[in-house]
Protein backbone atom coordinates (compact mmCIF):
# COMPACT_ATOMS: atom_id res chain seq x y z
CA UNK A 1 0.00 0.00 0.00
CA UNK A 2 1.26 3.45 -0.95
CA UNK A 3 0.01 6.56 0.82
CA UNK A 4 0.88 10.06 -0.37
CA UNK A 5 0.77 13.16 1.75
CA UNK A 6 1.86 16.78 1.59
CA UNK A 7 -0.18 18.23 -1.23
CA UNK A 8 -1.87 21.60 -0.98
CA UNK A 9 -2.17 25.12 -2.34
CA UNK A 10 0.92 27.24 -2.93
CA UNK A 11 1.67 30.44 -4.79
CA UNK A 12 3.77 30.45 -7.94
CA UNK A 13 7.44 30.48 -7.06
CA UNK A 14 6.81 28.68 -3.80
CA UNK A 15 7.84 25.25 -2.55
CA UNK A 16 6.04 22.14 -1.44
CA UNK A 17 7.12 18.68 -0.33
CA UNK A 18 5.34 15.38 -0.95
CA UNK A 19 5.81 12.07 0.85
CA UNK A 20 4.91 8.53 -0.11
CA UNK A 21 4.87 5.91 2.63
CA UNK A 22 5.10 2.27 1.58
CA UNK A 23 3.69 -0.34 3.92
CA UNK A 24 5.91 -3.17 2.64
CA UNK A 25 8.88 -3.62 4.96
CA UNK A 26 10.84 -5.00 2.02
CA UNK A 27 10.71 -1.51 0.48
CA UNK A 28 14.41 -1.07 -0.12
CA UNK A 29 15.04 -4.56 -1.46
CA UNK A 30 12.05 -4.68 -3.76
CA UNK A 31 10.89 -1.41 -5.27
CA UNK A 32 12.07 1.25 -7.63
CA UNK A 33 9.84 4.27 -7.21
CA UNK A 34 8.40 7.08 -9.23
CA UNK A 35 6.24 10.17 -9.13
CA UNK A 36 3.64 10.90 -11.79
CA UNK A 37 1.06 13.64 -12.14
CA UNK A 38 -2.22 14.15 -13.92
CA UNK A 39 -3.76 17.49 -14.71
CA UNK A 40 -7.46 17.79 -15.60
CA UNK A 41 -8.13 16.59 -19.11
CA UNK A 42 -4.58 15.35 -19.58
CA UNK A 43 -2.79 12.03 -19.54
CA UNK A 44 -0.89 10.93 -16.47
CA UNK A 45 2.73 11.92 -17.02
CA UNK A 46 6.09 11.01 -15.59
CA UNK A 47 7.67 13.44 -13.14
CA UNK A 48 10.63 11.71 -11.49
CA UNK A 49 12.02 8.29 -10.62
CA UNK A 50 14.50 6.84 -8.18
CA UNK A 51 16.23 3.49 -8.24
CA UNK A 52 15.73 0.81 -5.62
CA UNK A 53 19.01 1.69 -3.93
CA UNK A 54 18.45 5.43 -4.27
CA UNK A 55 21.73 5.85 -6.13
CA UNK A 56 20.13 6.98 -9.37
CA UNK A 57 17.43 9.53 -10.09
CA UNK A 58 15.71 10.75 -13.24
CA UNK A 59 13.46 13.69 -14.06
CA UNK A 60 11.13 14.92 -16.73
CA UNK A 61 12.55 17.91 -18.56
CA UNK A 62 9.68 20.05 -17.30
CA UNK A 63 10.75 19.66 -13.66
CA UNK A 64 14.51 19.18 -13.95
CA UNK A 65 16.37 21.62 -11.74
CA UNK A 66 13.23 22.43 -9.71
CA UNK A 67 12.18 19.07 -8.20
CA UNK A 68 14.22 16.63 -6.16
CA UNK A 69 13.25 13.01 -5.59
CA UNK A 70 14.70 11.06 -2.68
CA UNK A 71 13.99 8.05 -0.53
CA UNK A 72 14.65 6.94 3.02
CA UNK A 73 14.79 3.16 2.94
CA UNK A 74 14.90 2.93 6.73
CA UNK A 75 11.55 4.75 6.85
CA UNK A 76 10.02 3.04 3.80
CA UNK A 77 9.32 6.50 2.42
CA UNK A 78 9.92 8.39 -0.80
CA UNK A 79 9.88 12.16 -1.13
CA UNK A 80 9.44 14.82 -3.79
CA UNK A 81 10.69 18.29 -2.94
CA UNK A 82 9.23 20.82 -5.36
CA UNK A 83 10.50 24.37 -5.67
CA UNK A 84 10.00 27.30 -8.05
CA UNK A 85 6.52 25.97 -8.61
CA UNK A 86 4.54 27.14 -11.63
CA UNK A 87 0.79 27.12 -12.31
CA UNK A 88 1.38 24.40 -14.90
CA UNK A 89 2.60 22.12 -12.09
CA UNK A 90 -0.98 21.98 -10.84
CA UNK A 91 -2.11 18.34 -10.89
CA UNK A 92 -2.88 15.31 -8.81
CA UNK A 93 0.46 13.74 -7.93
CA UNK A 94 0.75 9.96 -7.63
CA UNK A 95 3.54 7.84 -6.26
CA UNK A 96 4.17 4.46 -7.81
CA UNK A 97 6.25 1.37 -7.06
CA UNK A 98 7.80 -1.19 -9.37
CA UNK A 99 9.18 -4.53 -8.22
CA UNK A 100 12.67 -5.01 -9.57
CA UNK A 101 15.83 -6.98 -8.94
CA UNK A 102 17.94 -4.19 -10.42
CA UNK A 103 19.24 -1.83 -7.79
CA UNK A 104 20.22 1.07 -10.01
CA UNK A 105 17.66 0.98 -12.83
CA UNK A 106 15.23 3.83 -13.46
CA UNK A 107 11.76 3.54 -14.94
CA UNK A 108 9.70 6.34 -16.50
CA UNK A 109 6.83 4.45 -18.11
CA UNK A 110 3.59 4.46 -16.15
CA UNK A 111 2.69 1.00 -17.45
CA UNK A 112 5.82 -0.37 -15.76
CA UNK A 113 4.59 0.38 -12.27
CA UNK A 114 2.44 -2.22 -10.51
CA UNK A 115 1.42 -0.29 -7.43
CA UNK A 116 -0.04 3.20 -7.10
CA UNK A 117 -1.05 5.57 -4.37
CA UNK A 118 -4.37 7.36 -4.23
CA UNK A 119 -2.94 10.71 -5.28
CA UNK A 120 -2.57 14.08 -3.63
CA UNK A 121 -3.65 17.42 -5.09
CA UNK A 122 -1.09 20.14 -5.74
CA UNK A 123 -2.45 23.51 -6.79
CA UNK A 124 -0.17 26.39 -7.78
CA UNK A 125 -1.84 29.78 -7.98
CA UNK A 126 -0.53 32.54 -10.21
Amino acid sequence: QLVESGGGLVQAGGSLGLSCKVSDTAFSSTYAMGWFRQAPGKEREFVASISRTGLNTGYADTVKGRFIISRDNAENTMYLQMSSLKPEDTAVYYCAAHETLYGTALYDGKSTYEYWGQGTQVTVSS
